[in-house]
């Protein structure tokens, strides 16, 4: 009898759960970001993405002096989320256009996909060295936009991948 018993609770317990994880979801929200380039060393690049159960996934490939692919993942709680979405509406991306940046050339390729509700975004671009780039494009006020958030993500991601998995802490 407990072995029936226990599978139901089990469904029961996977459907309590389900609704719970989608009362907290109302809104679809999901980042990726992928810099990267094709060189000497082979294929190199950084992406991130955060997923709407909160999931970050970090990856780091470079092949200068042997140097093996990083990964990690980790949760982050609905705070984290709750800033990334914020620092995401403020820089307001969601209004710009890619079709006057910068195509991907032999200096990399940049990529930022955002989903947040009904909105969702993809905007490829070369690599921005400087705001100098940025200047001399035909959009340099969507470009600046991309640029600084990008700078704001990247700064984000490196605080919550150094300070989760820190070898010797303070």
């Amino acid at each position: 009898p407990e072995v029936r018993i226990l599978p139901f609770l089990a469904r029961l317990h996977k459907v309590a759960f389900d609704f719970e994880m989608a009362k907290r979801f109302e809104e679809d929200f999901y980042v990726r970001y992928y810099i990267g380039h094709r060189g000497k060393f082979g294929h190199e690049f950084l992406e991130f993405e955060f997923r709407p159960d909160g999931l970050l996934r970090y990856a780091n490939n470079s092949n200068y002096k042997n140097d093996t692919m990083i990964r990690k993942e980790v949760y982050v709680n609905d705070s984290v989320l709750k800033e990334l979405k914020r620092i995401i509406e403020d820089s307001e991306i969601m209004k710009e256009d890619d079709k006057n940046w910068p195509e991907p050339d032999r200096v990399g390729r940049q990529e930022l996909e955002v989903v947040v509700g009904n909105g969702h975004i993809s905007f490829t671009t070369t690599k921005i060295g400087s705001l100098l780039d940025v200047q001399d494009s035909q959009d340099p006020d969507g470009l600046r936009i991309f640029y600084y958030l990008v700078q704001d993500l990247k700064s984000l991601v490196f605080s919550l991948i150094g300070l989760h998995f820190k070898i010797k802490p303070i």
